[in-house]
């Protein structure tokens, strides 16, 4: 097994292409070491390395949070784990229908504008998630309130350095061009 790495554009998080499905839909974003042993036995395997603090998985990548030690002194130990894990057949997730993906609330936004609000998602889903993904991580789109869209960040978006340069200036341009409802973009944790 060939396991490629990738850097993002956060200097904190690298990517992990294992060559084979990680997740058939979806995302998983870990940001803990006990609700990873919960949910995925790999995100618990890889939490057992000393200084990563958060993993994310996408269709056919992991990206992988770290704090402290340099990629050289890791990235080994997160390669090892990720091909242990492939190699023992044992499931991404432990259920189904467990991921790490807890969002705090629904989504919220009037009903009135439940048009705009299917234009931003489409718009998030087919020109900013596919481009989000390539660096490692995910957008979700959490409401729409009073000309403001709020998202969420996640995987290697997640504390970016870039992150608040690529909601202002990329997506915040795109949905202004194509929504001239929306007057600005802020991330929710």
């Amino acid at each position: 097994m060939f396991i490629q790495t990738e850097a993002t554009p956060n200097p904190a998080t690298l990517k992990f292409l294992p060559g084979k499905v990680v997740l058939n839909e979806g995302t998983a974003d870990f940001r803990d070491a006990d609700t990873a042993r919960v949910a995925s036995p790999l995100a618990a395997r890889i939490f057992d390395v000393p200084g990563v603090t958060g993993v994310f998985f996408g269709y056919d990548f992991v990206t992988v949070t770290k704090d402290g030690p340099e990629w050289q002194h890791l990235k080994p130990a997160i390669l090892g784990s990720i091909m242990e894990h492939f190699m023992s057949g044992a499931p991404v997730m432990a259920t189904p229908e467990s991921t790490g993906d807890a969002e705090s609330g629904e989504e919220f936004y009037d009903k009135a504008d439940s048009e705009i609000v299917v234009t931003i998602k489409e718009l998030l889903d087919t020109r900013v998630r596919p481009a989000v993904a390539q660096d490692g991580g995910d957008i979700t789109f959490r409401g729409f309130e009073n000309g403001t869209v709020f998202l969420h960040m996640k995987g290697a978006c997640a504390g970016c350095p870039s992150s608040t340069a690529t909601l202002k200036h990329g997506i915040q341009n795109l949905l202004r061009h194509f929504v001239p409802e929306v007057q600005q973009v802020e991330q929710v944790a």
